[in-house]
């Protein structure tokens, strides 16, 4: 496993940092304050051995089914241990399939509609064994690392979701 350090583009924000793991299946886990590249994660599970690769995009909409205003954006915050748990949530990942390369990377602070907030990728030997993998990483990512959202409306009205 490689060492945690501080991410250079996020400076000391709690719960931001990411890790890289040439070695291993996980390649990038990281949190962010800055834009997020797809590019950057797409290029950090590619593996000679990978017959499927799967990568999931999770933009800002402009609405939620709860409200009927529309968001005009949101503020993501992180719990300082939510990179530990990322990784938690990344080695179950690889344990439970057969994961050549994995990948996530979860951006914090200020975004507009239409900005990345997540992006992970998974390779694998076959393509169905792929999605499931990162079916799963996503899935839990959301509901077990400690990111919070806040959103806000057209209506002047916010909530918290995952608080």
């Amino acid at each position: 496993m490689a060492p945690q350090h501080e991410d250079r583009e996020t400076g000391t924000t709690p719960g931001t940092g990411s890790t890289e793991d040439q070695g291993g299946p996980i390649r990038l886990l990281a949190i962010r304050d800055t834009p997020l590249s797809v590019d950057e994660v797409f290029a950090a599970v590619g593996d000679d051995a990978a017959g499927g690769t799967t990568l999931f995009v999770g933009t800002v909409r402009d609405h939620d089914g709860a409200s009927a205003a529309g968001v005009t954006g949101l503020t993501y915050s992180a719990h300082p241990g939510a990179l530990a748990e990322l990784r938690r949530v990344a080695e179950k990942v690889a344990a439970d399939f057969p994961v050549r390369a994995l990948a996530a990377v979860h951006r914090v602070g200020e975004l507009r509609v239409g900005d990345l907030a997540v992006v992970v990728a998974v390779s694998c030997p076959h393509r169905g064994e792929a999605f499931a993998a990162s079916r799963r990483l996503i899935d839990d990512l959301k509901g077990e690392v400690p990111i919070w959202k806040h959103q806000t409306f057209t209506d002047g009205t916010d909530e918290w979701v995952g608080a």
